[in-house]
């Protein structure tokens, strides 16, 4: 495989990631009701192994009698190559064509390809994507291994998602002691998405009844850098929405920094003034993807009125 010579990527909303139990029908039903930017249909963890074929069922199902949910990315998590899963998994995944299979536990880029290899040989279409879930050591100290597959033709990773739980568990930093000690690790998933143009997605926050301790992990995790965060109640995709959408004080700036670049006598200019500020074209960049995901909060606003 070779390097692509690009690491853009088109602009997604990647706000709010809800897991959602693929064993649960009652859970698939009220999908399309849902305002959250991402679905993620679960086949490992919240599906135990002797119901692992009927949560496939209900998924073949869901996919041939829902129509296509336009306003929302839908993703297919399986089970790792060593379960003895996997293969029907994919068999699954490849018959749905969701926009993106999610691959647990990847420890390197090997893990990526060998899923990128079976999407290939099945002639399944270019827009089923790869996510990688990094939540183990190994994952964590090939992060950026994992997200040059994002360069890779043929490797189809658009995105990385962390999982804090198995990393806890790995590691033996208690669930109590906050996310302090695991800063460094998230930064270091945050740095290799963005070396290579992938978005990156923080992890779950697992007390959803505890909605002030939700918001401030969102709070935190934008301000990291992170696109969104992957979510297990409904009652969390407002906060997730509200939190890593762009705010109007953003908009207003951006709208700011593009009307200074597009003005007749900054065309040959790298660097503008803007309000007082010298403003590089990096910005204009910027700037231009947040009024891109602005639109598409406001068109989906305008078709749900």
């Amino acid at each position: 495989m070779s390097l692509s010579s690009s690491a853009s990527l088109s602009v997604r909303l990647r706000r709010s990631v809800l897991s959602v139990p693929a064993i649960n029908p009652r859970a698939l039903a009220k999908v399309p009701d849902l305002d959250c930017d991402v679905v993620i249909f679960d086949l490992e963890d919240s599906v135990a192994p002797e119901k692992k074929g009927e949560a496939r069922e209900n998924l073949r199902r869901f996919f041939g009698e829902v129509s296509p949910l336009h306003d929302k990315e839908c993703v297919i998590r399986i089970n790792g190559h060593d379960t003895g899963f996997a293969d029907d998994d994919m068999a699954a995944v490849i018959a749905c064509r969701p926009d993106a299979v999610l691959l647990p536990k990847v420890d390197g880029p090997q893990d990526v390809e060998r899923v990128a290899d079976l999407l290939a040989e099945a002639d399944a279409p270019e827009g089923l994507r790869i996510w990688a879930m990094t939540e183990t050591p190994l994952g964590v100290l090939n992060a950026a291994a994992i997200a040059r597959m994002g360069r890779t033709d043929g490797a189809r990773l658009d995105c990385l998602v962390v999982g804090l739980n198995d990393l806890r568990k790995a590691t033996a930093v208690p669930a109590g002691s906050g996310r302090t000690f695991l800063v460094p690790w998230l930064m270091q998933v945050v740095l290799a998405a963005r070396a290579f143009g992938l978005d990156v997605i923080d992890s779950v926050g697992n007390d959803f009844s505890d909605i002030a301790a939700f918001e401030a992990e969102c709070r935190q995790g934008r301000s990291m850098g992170f696109d969104g965060k992957m979510l297990i109640h409904p009652a969390q995709i407002g906060p997730a929405n509200r939190y890593f959408g762009p705010s109007t004080e953003e908009i207003a700036e951006a709208q700011a920094i593009a009307e200074a670049f597009a003005a007749p006598a900054a065309a040959e200019l790298n660097v503008v003034n803007s309000n007082g500020q010298m403003i590089e074209r990096l910005h204009l960049d910027q700037a231009e993807r947040l009024l891109a995901k602005a639109k598409i909060i406001q068109d989906r606003k305008g078709n749900s009125a």
